[in-house]
């Protein structure tokens, strides 16, 4: 009989193969499509007195993959970053860039003229003018102080 010594190690080293065989059964072989999808695009929002400025971070997009929509209450905004595929003379491509569909819809807190919002798309920043309804701009609540 041969005498062996105990290595914690092995048993740490069991466990991840067990685990590993898990999730390779649990997950799809095509995990990479299933994960190939772009960021939300960040978004800034001011305000003026006249209008809603909204900024969208979308870079690498052309301004024709991208579908705005304004409601009186909200903006949505998709768009779609197309993967080009090229090979190497080795066949071997390595990108780290995002490809997929994007959705968002940014709620505003004040009503506007949808009809005659504006957009301007350049160097990846799309940008939108929301003008203000002439009702929001004149807009005046009277507060009532109550009196002890």
């Amino acid at each position: 009989m041969r005498l062996v010594r105990y290595n914690p190690s092995n048993e740490f080293q069991s466990l991840e193969r067990s685990f590993n065989r898990l999730f390779d059964d649990l997950i799809p072989v095509n995990f990479r499509e299933l994960t190939n999808f772009t960021k939300t695009p960040a978004a800034e929002l001011t305000e003026t007195d006249d209008a809603l400025h909204l900024k969208l971070e979308v870079p690498g997009m052309e301004a024709k993959d991208l579908d705005i929509q304004v409601m009186e209450d909200s903006v949505s905004i998709s768009g779609e970053r197309k993967s080009e595929t090229k090979t190497e003379d080795d066949g071997n491509t390595r990108s780290e860039f995002s490809y997929g569909k994007f959705y968002r819809v940014i709620p505003l807190h004040t009503r506007i003229q949808n009809t005659k919002a504006t957009a301007e798309y350049k160097d990846g920043i799309l940008n939108l003018t929301l003008p203000k309804t002439t009702e929001e701009k004149n807009k005046v609540v009277k507060v009532n102080l109550e009196q002890n």
